[in-house]
């Protein structure tokens, strides 16, 4: 996992072009793990920060459309 801040109204677009907004980071109840908990259109979507902040190289997928590196880069 990378290790970068990820704050409420922070901006992140995803590899596939679209653009991300944080609207908090929670705590899952059983595990206490950081979530990110994010608005992608008029959908609010979570995912574990190790997905979110995960260090997978995506840049030779063929739909990567951005040419980025990671999976959601900070913007």
């Amino acid at each position: 996992m990378r290790n970068e801040k990820v704050t409420a109204g922070s901006r992140w677009q995803h590899f596939k072009g679209d653009i991300m907004e944080v609207m908090l980071v929670a705590l899952h109840t059983e595990t206490l793990e950081e979530m990110i908990v994010y608005k992608h259109g008029v959908d609010i979507w979570t995912r574990p920060i190790s997905s979110f902040l995960s260090d997978e190289d995506v840049s030779q997928r063929p739909d990567n459309k951005t040419g980025q590196r990671f999976r959601f880069e900070r913007i």
